[in-house]
């Protein structure tokens, strides 16, 4: 069985999100959705919210729970992947200054980890706008954001910003 990682911080999670994790079930046999627990960073919504968030978007997208697992990390990307027996990681690519980062990351996690590849899937055309920084933006505005996130992240955002 072959097992991939998509690691983010997913605050919240996005409908172009939901697209990665759906396009690499149809390469790998299960993933680890990997929620950074970073405590240097300030995410608006709580690693457990993010990974109950996550579970009910991806259960509502009617995805086999024997398929995925959504657990918190911290540290090397690399060293998640191994702990899970993760042959690849898998990320996002929206535009090309996306890529230039995402490359670097790539080179350095296969020296640290070489029996660990980096698989990059591009976003759909759909939803290469949207990003989770932009639709917390949105959404502590007050902006409809149901189209760029699943109900439960929307639900989530709205309880946590107040709004409506």
């Amino acid at each position: 069985m072959t097992t991939a990682v998509y690691p983010g911080s997913f605050d919240p999670i996005t409908n172009g999100h939901l697209d990665i994790v759906r396009r690499a079930m149809a390469v790998f046999d299960h993933v680890v959705v990997g929620v950074l627990a970073n405590p240097r960073k300030s995410p608006l919504l709580s690693v457990d919210a993010r990974i109950a968030i996550i579970e009910a978007s991806l259960a509502a997208d009617g995805i086999a729970a024997e398929r995925f697992d959504v657990v918190a990390f911290d540290g090397l990307t690399v060293d998640f992947c191994q702990s899970r027996g993760a042959s690849a990681i898998v990320r996002g690519l929206r535009a090309i200054s996306d890529f230039e980062t995402e490359m670097q990351l790539a080179h350095n996690n296969r020296v640290l980890a070489p029996d660990v590849d980096t698989v990059f899937f591009m976003t759909s055309v759909a939803n290469g706008y949207v990003s989770s920084s932009l639709v917390k933006e949105i959404a502590g505005f007050g902006g409809d954001i149901s189209g760029m996130v699943p109900a439960a992240a929307r639900d989530a955002l709205s309880k946590e910003l107040g709004s409506h």
